[in-house]
């Protein structure tokens, strides 16, 4: 019997950061690189059984360590034109991250250290869209300025990182 993915916390980590053993990291370095790539196949390349890995990886799913999940590519669903917002606020920081995180364009709102409050990105239909989406921002009222960075093309973006 194999054991246990360790996924421990670390002494000196922050609340909700894990420790992972070499195995682990390699499993999830085979998913990052093709997230239906069966289990008796990673197993191979790590050097576990097919019902190893899959025990490990549903501990590390239980975990929340990681997911599995289909990553869209937005312009090809339609949606042309994405931005990132910052957000200037004022009270309570946290109650207006959760009230973005509730508008259902939004889908990354992380509170920030900085010139910004709270950054969020979006995925639009368009400039109307988009128009849209900050005009439902600005009516929160703890919200006192935004600034939108509209991208204009994708260089790299990668989902590789925690194993190394």
């Amino acid at each position: 019997m194999t054991t246990p993915p360790r996924v421990r916390r670390s002494n000196d980590a922050e609340p909700g950061q894990f420790v992972l053993d070499d195995l682990a990291k390699q499993i999830i370095e085979q998913l990052q690189s093709d997230g239906r790539k069966p289990y008796a196949a990673i197993g191979k390349a790590v050097g576990l059984s097919e019902a190893a890995v899959r025990q490990r990886v549903q501990r590390l799913q239980d975990a929340g360590v990681m997911q599995i999940v289909a990553v869209t590519d937005p312009l090809t669903l339609g949606f042309p034109r994405q931005a990132m917002i910052g957000v200037t606020c004022e009270g309570d920081l946290e109650a207006v991250a959760d009230e973005l995180a509730a508008i259902d364009e939004i889908d990354y709102v992380v509170l920030t250290a900085g010139s910004f409050d709270v950054i969020v990105e979006v995925v639009c239909e368009g400039d109307r869209h988009l128009l849209e989406i900050l005009s439902k921002i600005r009516a929160i009222p703890a919200v006192r300025a935004t600034e939108s960075f509209v991208y204009l093309k994708l260089r790299k973006q990668t989902y590789s990182w925690g194993t190394r």
